[in-house]
């Protein structure tokens, strides 16, 4: 067996553990929220922190993986949005929900722990750099599509200054554990200081523990959803995000030569199912929440077929 097929397979193992476990009910409820509150906000963070301030990134320049996997997400919400708008005749909130649903990976609780599992450090220190601005472009597109996509539904919306959102976003950024853990790390970086002995056993126990905990509290977190209807357009959705979205990122990877390594590791992000924020943002937008739930559901019991497929078509196009 390839060694990447048995890491997917551990993976996915793993997120099937969890999902048993919830279904089976041996731990009490509510530890599937404890776990992934103490995945999210402590050991994930400081996974990311030890990876930027320990990477070595050989120089890379980061423009042409943020354009090929960026440019992937455009062109896959795009599709996304007009399919639901066009063949399924849904809102426009509902378009950007399957925008979500079909451009949008679960870099987080499976991305991260996945290329550690695969292409080890080196992979894991290129997909912090997609990490670093993901968070946060995310969540400013969200805050411009919100406002336009209720106005374009005619849906009634508290008018809200500028200025006003501008802070809120703000606000929720800079409390956000992700981007807390970013920044001390590029502090730590551009400062040159060294992390103290003691401090660093801390970090690396922590951040030890993110890869399977965060797989495990994935599949727990899963048996709240499911299959929940709108299965035709599920089934698109997952069809865009598994083959067409990688596909684009293959494509803009040769456009732009990115090297190997960081080529294979933006195909295996774009080729990663969508997450539970698709059915966050749903909820926020009341509106597509049975969409993303199915959406996600197929798109996490297919993906260990269709990622282990992209990294076979990567490893043959780059070598």
């Amino acid at each position: 067996m390839p060694p990447f097929i048995e890491a997917i397979v551990f993976i996915f193992l793993l997120i099937a553990c969890g999902y048993a476990t919830a279904l089976s009910g041996i731990l009490k409820e509510g530890t599937a929220e404890g776990l992934s509150n103490f995945v999210f906000t402590i050991a994930v963070p400081l996974l990311l922190f030890r990876t930027l301030t320990t990477a070595d990134f050989g120089g890379l320049s980061p423009w042409g993986l943020w354009a090929t996997y960026f440019g992937a997400i455009a062109l896959s919400w795009i599709v996304s949005h007009q399919i639901m708008r066009r063949i399924f005749r849904s809102d426009v909130r509902n378009g950007v929900v399957s925008g979500l649903c079909g451009g949008f990976s679960n870099l987080v609780l499976l991305g991260l722990p996945f290329m550690l599992g695969v292409y080890g450090h080196q992979g894991l220190a290129v997909l912090s750099l997609i990490v670093s601005i993901h968070t946060p472009l995310l969540m400013a597109v969200l805050v411009v599509l919100h406002q336009w996509a209720a106005r374009a539904d005619g849906a009634a919306i508290k008018a809200v200054r500028p200025r006003d959102i501008i802070a809120d976003f703000l606000q929720k950024l800079f409390r956000n554990p992700l981007i807390i853990g970013i920044v001390a790390a590029l502090v730590v970086r551009l400062s040159g200081l060294p992390v103290p002995h003691l401090i660093g056993r801390l970090v690396d126990a922590f951040a030890g523990l993110a890869g399977p905990l965060a797989l495990f509290t994935m599949g727990m977190g899963m048996r709240r959803f499911g299959v929940r209807g709108q299965v035709s357009a599920g089934v698109f959705l997952t069809a865009i995000k598994l083959m067409l979205m990688p596909a684009i990122a293959l494509a803009l990877a040769l456009l732009f030569h990115l090297p190997p390594l960081t080529a294979k590791v933006a195909i295996a992000a774009a080729s990663l199912p969508a997450g539970v924020n698709s059915w966050l943002i749903a909820e926020q937008f009341q509106t597509g929440q049975r969409l993303a739930s199915t959406a996600m559901t197929i798109g996490t019991a297919f993906a260990v077929l269709t990622t282990g497929l992209w990294l076979a078509i990567a490893g043959w196009v780059f070598g």
